[in-house]
């Protein structure tokens, strides 16, 4: 089978930073720094089109407020690797079924990506592109891990009134996305960022809109309460 048309570049794509916001693709591990092998999933579903679809969505899902690392974060399914997986595509297609309960029989996988590191935990991510073609039932499988499992709309991402920088108290600077009451920061949005720069997806946004970290978080938080 084949991916639909608006997907189909993917398949051969490197992802680029037309915007020049997005540090989170040059990333890679310090020379002699100790890590760990890791991937996600980067599950889009949509109709076959030659556009991106209205009904096109990308799955996310909130990790727990709880945990250590990325405590409340938005991310796409995904963990470390095990010894038993089959590559980065067997490690992202066990770790979404354990995130969110999906059918991984529908999911076919369209590219692996370049590994990226994400300090502070030490991981070096592929990040796997994969096509949604018979779309299941998801949700929160373990409240300890995850706290929400959600499609968000690639129209509501490519909106550019949704779209803008942060500011992490220690420097860093990325592209960001509000949507759904949620904030998509950092690694995530870094990889949107990146897939949407490099199939030409979307139309340009105030790249000098940069907020504060801490205040989008709970402004975002705030959101949801409400």
């Amino acid at each position: 089978m084949t991916a639909p048309a608006w997907l189909r570049g993917l398949e051969h794509a490197s992802l680029v930073d037309r915007s020049h916001t997005n540090p989170v693709l040059d990333r890679q591990a310090p020379e002699g720094a100790t890590s760990r092998d890791a991937a996600v999933l980067v599950l889009f579903s949509g109709s076959d089109a030659d556009d991106v679809p209205e009904d096109a969505d990308v799955l996310l899902t909130q990790r727990a407020s709880s945990l250590r690392q990325h405590s409340g974060q938005v991310a796409f399914p995904g963990g470390a690797a095990d010894p038993g997986d089959d590559g980065p595509i067997g490690t992202a297609l066990r770790e979404a079924v354990e995130e969110t309960g999906l059918d991984p029989s529908g999911v076919e996988p369209l590219a692996t990506l370049d590994p990226i590191y994400v300090p502070p935990s030490g991981f070096v991510v592929t990040p796997v592109v994969a096509f949604w073609r018979t779309p299941s039932r998801i949700g929160v499988v373990d409240t300890a891990e995850t706290e929400r499992v959600v499609r968000v709309k690639l129209s509501e991402l490519l909106d550019p009134a949704r779209r803008f920088v942060v500011r992490h108290p220690l420097g860093y600077q990325g592209p960001a996305f509000g949507v759904d009451e949620m904030l998509v920061w950092g690694f995530t949005a870094g990889i949107l960022s990146g897939v949407f720069d490099s199939m030409g997806w979307g139309t340009p946004w105030n790249t000098d809109d940069i907020r504060d970290l801490d205040a989008s978080i709970e402004a975002a938080g705030a959101g949801m309460q409400q």
